[in-house]
């Protein structure tokens, strides 16, 4: 808990934005499908709507100031498809293709371009500052990369403010503590599958420079979904489906678009394999300060103390990397390695039993339908565990709440809006802004633009206290067209 008593401030908080470049980034390499990554086009784009947001708040604050919380995935670093014609740093053929690897240069890179085409959203968040609002960026698994000092003031640069003026924006590692009743974070350090090892020291040597160590999940998204255009990675119905879904899926719309899409998961699924791994193995950035000097700074950028710090690194859920056959499920390589392995065998037995008695290769239908039932049964009963982590952690909530001294915590990453209580303990989620269409055609929209707002309780006079509630911006172009 902060040391020193915070005025009562009205907080908003808003989360997954996902702002990034326009489908297509590089005419060349755009599919011919008028669909491929529709609901990355700039029609889709929400800058009007946050703009309209802005205003809405301070609206509600009537003229006080407010601490605007941006809770996560705020720029979507991983779906950046862009690259510079004529770069002063090497860009490999993968990168042309998967997005530009998590490097300090390349990252710099890529903020820059967010916030060029958002450049709207951007100048009118600079306007809220300079109105004396402030600012506080939490980052996600999908903006890993604002650990990065000379991202952090490329943002700040495009701001264009007074030295006064910056003082309003706050960057902290993984977590904030607004007005000592409210504990605020992405939500991806409980997910096994999107947390940041390390948040205090994300970074990875790599040759003569320093990388980001991207979560599993982020690396999926990087070699998988960026390859697979008709695929909305916001929205979980929209890539993870049942084995008869995914054919009605490519038999409707890939077999005219990406009739080889198989070749193209097969391949991503190898290499966020092989990269994963060598992540495992390389070499642990040392930072220039100490450990208990980087604890105090995070400390202090999050309004807790160091003991609050370290106890809750302790919660951090443990890495899927440090399983490597829930890895394999995952990206369904096991089923792949266990098909093969099975075409294999029956190959091979085949032959030999062709080779001494001389009987018809057409034998090996006979060992290959002997053994599909099995196969189907094994491939049916894995089930992704990606799912299970969008629900809420009653028990984790309550030591969040124990060792920071608040009753109420906002999460986002889920995409889920919620309000619900947990014992004591008070839970919001601030849902999602992204372009999250349920269908290829980006007709069909699951609710979103969704934020917190947390202000003070005008029926409790005597104790000066806050409540917090769910809100919906409606005024958008989207709820207009619907």
């Amino acid at each position: 808990m902060s040391s020193s008593v915070d005025p009562i401030l009205h907080t908003a908080i808003i989360s997954d934005l996902h702002l990034t470049d326009a489908e297509p980034s590089r005419p060349r390499t755009r599919p011919k499908s008028r669909l491929w990554k529709k609901f990355k086009t700039k029609q889709f784009f929400i800058d009007d709507d946050l703009c309209g947001f802005l205003e809405e708040i301070q609206e509600k604050a009537k003229g006080q100031p407010v601490e605007l919380i941006l809770n996560g995935d705020i720029f979507d670093f991983d779906s950046v498809m862009a690259y510079p014609e004529k770069s002063i740093f090497p860009i490999r053929w993968i990168e042309t293709r998967r997005g530009l690897f998590p490097k300090e240069e390349k990252s710099v890179y890529k903020i820059n371009v967010i916030l060029e085409e958002h450049k709207k959203f951007i100048d009118a968040l600079a306007d809220f500052i300079k109105k004396g609002h402030c600012i506080v960026v939490i980052p996600g698994n999908h903006d890993v990369e604002l650990a990065f000092e000379k991202v952090q003031e490329a943002f700040v640069d495009a701001l264009n403010l007074n030295e006064m003026d910056k003082k309003r924006v706050r960057f902290t590692p993984w977590f904030y503590i607004s007005n000592n009743d409210t504990f605020i974070e992405h939500g991806h350090q409980q997910d096994p599958y999107c947390l940041c090892e390390n948040p205090l020291n994300p970074f990875l040597v790599d040759y003569n420079s320093v990388a980001v160590r991207l979560p599993f999940g982020n690396v999926a998204c990087r070699y998988i979904m960026n390859g697979m255009g008709l695929f909305n990675p916001h929205v979980d119905k929209n890539y993870i489906m049942s084995l008869p879904e995914y054919l009605k899926f490519f038999f409707k719309y890939l077999i005219r678009t990406q009739p080889l899409i198989i070749w193209t998961w097969f391949w991503g699924s190898m290499a966020t394999l092989f990269h994963v791994t060598l992540d495992r193995f390389a070499e642990i950035y040392k930072p220039k300060h100490d450990m208990e000097t980087i604890v105090e700074k995070c400390a202090m950028a999050s309004k807790s103390n160091p003991y609050t710090v370290r106890r809750l690194q302790e919660l951090f859920a443990v890495p899927a990397v440090q399983n490597p056959i829930m890895i394999a499920k995952e990206l369904w390589l096991d089923r792949a390695f266990l098909f093969s392995g099975i075409l294999l065998g029956v190959f091979f037995l085949t032959y030999q039993m062709k080779k001494f008695f001389g009987i018809s290769f057409y034998w090996i239908f006979l060992p290959l339908m002997l053994c599909l039932p099995f196969f189907l049964f094994y491939a049916r009963s894995i089930r992704s565990l990606v799912s299970e982590y969008k629900e809420p952690d009653e028990y984790l909530m309550s030591q969040q709440a124990e060792i920071t001294g608040v009753n109420r915590i906002v999460y986002g990453h889920t995409h889920i809006p919620r309000h619900e209580f947990y014992g004591s303990v008070e839970h919001l989620n601030s849902g999602s802004w992204s372009p999250g269409f349920t269908n290829v055609e980006c007709t069909e929209s699951v609710i979103r633009n969704n934020y917190v707002w947390i202000c003070a309780d005008e029926k409790k006079t005597d104790i000066p206290t806050r409540k917090a509630e769910l809100c919906l911006f409606e005024n958008s172009r989207l709820h207009q067209n619907q």
